[in-house]
Formats: structure tokens, C-alpha cells, sequence
């Protein structure tokens, strides 16, 4: 018998032992083959049909797994028809899967911040692990936790029970605890001996320098502005963001070696082309920093101003005058920010005036609230006709009165005119905060949209020159929130890496699986009141820029991410079946679309604790058999055995637990640590106990 056999793998010449399977062979010549129910440790079985592949000669697809190797053979592991077999198994398997990869907290932030994760990290008391998890997403967590309209709450499942979990909340109790404990960063690695340069140091910016920064680049920012921190400086006030916390989080950026350039303007300091000529790569990140005009007559004169034109003057110390009545143009959060700032800067009455009603309000209902509380007046179905003067001063707004009418694109009911009725408000300053956008002065050689700012592709996040990437408020869709930009920056920051390996790659989104649950699936779940932020009294917090909220106590922050339903897989970062699924372009609707139409089953979806230290989870299991096959073969125990036949197979315990079965079990586990889709969860607690 020869020593070694040779193979010919996707035209690769690969040595192996005689006895060796397919799939032996490629893996230890550095070929890999999808497979989800090998394991070293049992005899070769072939359930799972992914590593499928193709031999010359053979009229049939091969189990790598469970083929033993023939001297010359000729083996194709990414055939067409490989590929369509495989795509096929893997679309079958996640049409049937009943599980959450990541809790739709996770899904619903637009930068995938692992919420789920740090927040039971604060639930266990590690806070540093908290921040950790928080920084593979978000390099700052404390200023973002305080600002951040929390979309990721909207998707939280608790709500279905009685309340969200104050996500953003307890995202600044551990950031804030950790910079008081010396701050966390992670290991950075090696030089790489490229250069980045980053225009624009609000929170997209930062980002992008920092994960940067992280791989080894040697990370320039320039900003226009006295300091970094673009809009989380200028344009939210001190009351909401303490700038000692920004500066804190701003200060660890640079403590990566990112070299930071303020007061320096494109087409000031230096042309767009002088700059670029610095760099191997050049990410835009400007931000929308012009307010939107009213578009009424009499908003040229003298104490009309933009919102974030008035915002950033109180940001850089300034006071100016607005006399004693106000009106604010708009219903979003910079509106919310105007008014509040009008009324610590002495203003006797504060109008916000809004042309739908408060239900249709963009801004958080907290904001509207609070603002409320502090005397702001809120004039809803009103809207700018005509800004009145005397002596080039603004004296009156005349108020067209609106109503309601159809819903328009965005889903809210498009307001309309009542012809004739108007209304007339004294004020002495108008502060327009209905929108904002980007000045791209400076940077006239890159292609702009329809709208006049900044084309970027938006999965490479390219402009039209080469090795310029442009993010956030400046480019496609416009001004946005801030962690809006911080998504769009970390992911940028990857294809930026990639482009500097001289990789052209977009970013790929992750395929996921998603849980569609109903209140009906939680209705035995104990409710626990939401923590409720305490603050400032109103009559105090108004009078000054000290910030509002008090924050979390520890047992408050512990106790409020206890609440945390744990949606998501706990073994999302093990599972070979979505790593599989992220193979390919997968299409699992199309086998959902056959069942809708009567042809096909799914699996029934339940969780059993009968084996008291393991959870199994039916929905998530795809019948390899690991798990029985090393019970019985392995360990010699034989607790779970496979249950009926055909498609109502499952896996169950074969007896009624008993000490000696439990303990059995607490001292093996090889079962869920075998477990390619996480239906076997190690119960953490119940070893303890």
C-alpha cells in the first residue's frame, strides 16, 4: 500500500494518508469544505449534504465527508453544480430554523451595536466586558448613550412583556464607570506603514479613525471646528452632553496615535487634491451643517437664524440675542434642542411651532415632555406664512392654520391648508430647524446625487475618485443620527482596510436569522417596571447647561439589565450553520413561498430543560445527531436518542431525569459544545446551583 496518496482538489495538488476521507484531505491542505455534522471524534457520517463535491468521472455528487480519498483523484469543491446542491441544503435547513442569530435590539441599531451582549454584561456586574463589547461597534459609548434616540429600543421584545430596557441608558452607566477606571482599548495591531487621512471630526469621523487607527494605519483627522466632536459638540447642548464626556472619549482616540488637526478647512488650508495627495486613502465625513430655510417670506430679516447656526454659537460660548419671545420652526430633535436652549438663555415665552400634530412629532416624546415641563408652548397645525418685521427686525409670524389630510410617503398625514385661517404670534427671533444639509465648498471634484451632496456607493461607501470614501450626513440620503454614521463609518472603515491590502471588496451584510414572535409568546412572563432616569427638577434645570439627567444607581443599572429577555443565539459567534449560510446568496423565501402554498412543513418549535443543566431548543435543531452519536458513542451514557420516524424525528431524552443522569450530564456537556446551530445551550446557572 502507497505511504501517501495524491489528490487533485480545485486544480491543487494535495498529499494524504490511504484511509483518509475527502474532506481530511482538503482541510489539512489548507482547503476548506462547508460541513456542519463532521466531527473528529465519530465515525464519518454524511447527514448534513453540504460537503457535497464533485469528482471526475462520477455521475453523482460525493460526501467529502464520509468518501474515502482514491489515489488521482480529480475533485471539485466549488462546481456549479456543487454550489447550486449546496445552496439548496442550506436553504431548506434556515427555511426550517426557528431562531434569533442576534435580538432584534441588534438588528434594529444601525450600527449592529451587540446590545444584547453588554447588556448582560452589566447584568453579571462586568462593565468592562460591557465596554468591550460596546467597542467593537462603537468607540463612544458614553457621549452616544446620552444622545441616541435609541432606535434599538423600538425592537426590543420586553415591550411585548410590559416595557423596553433602557438600552441607551445603561450604555453610558458602564462607559462612564470604566473612564472613571482608566478607560478601555483594545490591542492595536501592527504598523502597516499606510496613511489615512479623515475630513471631518463629528462622530463619523472618530469612527472611521479609530478602526482605522486599530488595524495599524496611520489615521490623520482634520476638522474645521476649534475641537473635535462635529455636531456632538456643537450642535447638541451641554445639558444633554457634558463636553467633559466627549472630550474624555475623544482623548482615547487620540490616544491611538490618530493625529488631530483643528481650525482646518478644504479649499482654505489646502485644495481637496493637495490634501488627498497625503494619502493612501481619504474617508469624507463633513457632516450637514447649513440649517434648511423656512422658505416664507421675511426670513432674511434680522433675528430669523438657523437652528444649528444658533446651536453651535451657544456651543462656542456665545449669547445671542433673541429677546424675550421665541418661535421654533420644526418637530424634530435639533427643534427640541433650539427651544430648550432659548429658554436657559432667558427667554420669556418659547413656541415651538409645528405643522402636524405632537402624534406626528419626529422628536423623542421624552424630549417633547421635557421641554413641556420647562414652559416651552407647543402651537401644532400651524405653520410659517410670513415672518413679519419693523425697522428690519423681526416683530410677528403669521401662522397659516393646517389640518390633516391623506398619508403622505413618509406614512404621516400630510398637512393642509385651511384656506383664510391664520393666526399672527409676537416674537422678537425665529430660529428655523426643519432640516439641514451639507457644504461641499471644496470638494467640487467629486460627483454629487440629485440632491447636491456627496455620491458614495453605499456598500463601498467609493465616491467617483479613486480611494476617497465618503460617509454619514454628507452623503445620499442626508442628514441623519449620529450612530446613523457611526454604522456607515466602522463598515467603511473595513472596506478602507481592505482597499489598502489592495482587496476591492464592499462591505457584505450579514444573513441572519429572525424570530417573528407575538405577545401571545410572552404573556407568562413576570412584568418588572421599566428604570426610570431620575433628573433635575424642571424649575432648577432650566435656568442653566448642567446636565439633566442624574444617571443610573448601580442596583438600579444591574437590576434594569436583568430585565433582558436574552433574544438573541447565544452561540451566534460558534454556529456553523449561519457561517455556512453567509457562503452564498441564499433565497430561503423561495421554499417559504411553497409552504404558503400547502407544499411542505416546518419542524414544530419548543425549548425542554429535561436534561436540567441543557437547554434544547427544537426549533434550532437540524437532526445531525452529533449530540446523540456522542452520548452513546463517546461517552458511553446514552441519554438522547432520536424520537419517531421520518419528518417528525426528533431529539429527545430517553429517560426521566435522575441524579445520576444530571450528574452525568454536568460532567460532560460534550453534547452543546458539539452543537453546530446552538440548540443545545449550556444552562450556566443550573451548574452553579
Amino acid at each position: 500500500m502507497k505511504a501517501r496518496i495524491k489528490v487533485i482538489i480545485n486544480g491543487k495538488p494535495c498529499t494524504g494518508k490511504p484511509g483518509q476521507t475527502l474532506l481530511e484531505i482538503a482541510e489539512n491542505n489548507g482547503i476548506a469544505i462547508p460541513n456542519l455534522c463532521h466531527n473528529g471524534e465519530l465515525k464519518h457520517y454524511g447527514g448534513c449534504s453540504l460537503c457535497v463535491v464533485e469528482a471526475e468521472g462520477s455521475p453523482k455528487l460525493l460526501r467529502a465527508c464520509a468518501t474515502v480519498a482514491q489515489d488521482g483523484q480529480v475533485i471539485y469543491t466549488e462546481s456549479e453544480r456543487v454550489v447550486r446542491t449546496r445552496k439548496t441544503s442550506i436553504e431548506l435547513l434556515m427555511s426550517d430554523h426557528d431562531g434569533d442569530c442576534r435580538g432584534p435590539c441588534v438588528l434594529s441599531c444601525p450600527a449592529s451595536v451587540n446590545a444584547q451582549g453588554y447588556i448582560q454584561a452589566i447584568a453579571r456586574g462586568d462593565d468592562k466586558e460591557a465596554v468591550r463589547i460596546l467597542k467593537e461597534r462603537l468607540p463612544i459609548p458614553a457621549s452616544i448613550g446620552r444622545v441616541c434616540p435609541h432606535p434599538c429600543e423600538g425592537g426590543c421584545r420586553r415591550r411585548m412583556v410590559e416595557q423596553p430596557i433602557s438600552i441607551s441608558y445603561l450604555k453610558y452607566f458602564a462607559a462612564d464607570r470604566v473612564i472613571a477606571q482608566g478607560g478601555y482599548l483594545p490591542a492595536k495591531a501592527a504598523a502597516t506603514g499606510k496613511r489615512v487621512g479623515v475630513i471631518g471630526g463629528g462622530p463619523g469621523g472618530l469612527t472611521a479613525a479609530y478602526y482605522l487607527s486599530l488595524k495599524g494605519h496611520r489615521v490623520t483627522i482634520v476638522d474645521a471646528m476649534p475641537k473635535m466632536g462635529g455636531m456632538l459638540r456643537y450642535g447638541i447642548p451641554e445639558y444633554r452632553l457634558p463636553k467633559r464626556v466627549l472630550d474624555e472619549e475623544v482623548a482615547e482616540i487620540a490616544s491611538l496615535g490618530v493625529e488631530m488637526k483643528n481650525n482646518f478647512r478644504i479649499g482654505v488650508d489646502e485644495t481637496f487634491e493637495e490634501f488627498k495627495s497625503h494619502y493612501d486613502a481619504v474617508v469624507i465625513a463633513i457632516g450637514a451643517w447649513e440649517s434648511m430655510p423656512i422658505g416664507c417670506p421675511g426670513e432674511d430679516l434680522d433675528g430669523v437664524m438657523g437652528g444649528i447656526d444658533f446651536l453651535q454659537r451657544v456651543a462656542l460660548g456665545e449669547k445671542p440675542d433673541i429677546g424675550d419671545k421665541v418661535a421654533v420652526v420644526g418637530g424634530g430633535n435639533t427643534a427640541m434642542d433650539a427651544c430648550r436652549t432659548a429658554v436657559r438663555l432667558g427667554a420669556k415665552e418659547v413656541y415651538v411651532v409645528y405643522r402636524r400634530t405632537e402624534a406626528e412629532m419626529p422628536a423623542e416624546q421624552l424630549e417633547i415632555d421635557e421641554a413641556r415641563e420647562e414652559g416651552v408652548i407647543y402651537k401644532f397645525l400651524t405653520n410659517p406664512a410670513e415672518i413679519v418685521g419693523e425697522n428690519g427686525k423681526v416683530k410677528e409670524m403669521k401662522l397659516q392654520v393646517m389640518e390633516l389630510g391623506e398619508p403622505d410617503e413618509s406614512g404621516r398625514r400630510r398637512p393642509v391648508p385651511v384656506e383664510g385661517k391664520f393666526e399672527i404670534l409676537p416674537v422678537t427671533c425665529v430660529i428655523s430647524a426643519i432640516g439641514q444639509k451639507a457644504n461641499v465648498a471644496g470638494f467640487e471634484g467629486i460627483e454629487l446625487n440629485r440632491k447636491g451632496i456627496i455620491s458614495a456607493d453605499e456598500t463601498s461607501y467609493r465616491t467617483s475618485m479613486p480611494g476617497v470614501f465618503a460617509v454619514g450626513d454628507a452623503t445620499n440620503k442626508g442628514a441623519s443620527i449620529a450612530i446613523e454614521a457611526i454604522g456607515e463609518a466602522r463598515r467603511c472603515s473595513r472596506v478602507v482596510d481592505l482597499y489598502l491590502n489592495g482587496i476591492q471588496m464592499p462591505y457584505q451584510k450579514t444573513y441572519l436569522s429572525v424570530k417573528n414572535p407575538t405577545e401571545a409568546d410572552f404573556v407568562d412572563y413576570i412584568k418588572r417596571p421599566r428604570a426610570q432616569m431620575p433628573t433635575r427638577p424642571a424649575e432648577e434645570r432650566k435656568h442653566d447647561f448642567e446636565e439633566i439627567n442624574l444617571g443610573f444607581s448601580e442596583a438600579q443599572a444591574r437590576a434594569e439589565a436583568a430585565r433582558c429577555l436574552d433574544c438573541g443565539c447565544h452561540d451566534f459567534n460558534e454556529c456553523k450553520l449561519i457561517r455556512c449560510a453567509n457562503l452564498y446568496e441564499l433565497q430561503p423565501e423561495r421554499i417559504e413561498r411553497l409552504r404558503d402554498h400547502g407544499k411542505g412543513k416546518t419542524h414544530p418549535s419548543y425549548k425542554e430543560k429535561r436534561l436540567v443543566v441543557i437547554e434544547r431548543d427544537q426549533g434550532k435543531c437540524i437532526l445531525c445527531s452529533q449530540c446523540v452519536r456522542l452520548c452513546d458513542e463517546v461517552v458511553g451514557k446514552g441519554i438522547l436518542g432520536l424520537v419517531d420516524r421520518g419528518f417528525e424525528t426528533t431529539i429527545r431524552p430517553e429517560f426521566q431525569h435522575s441524579d445520576d443522569v444530571i450528574r452525568g450530564c454536568i460532567d460532560c456537556l460534550k453534547c452543546a459544545e458539539a452543537c453546530p446551530t446552538g440548540a443545545l445551550r449550556i444552562l450556566e446557572n443550573e451548574l452553579e446551583d
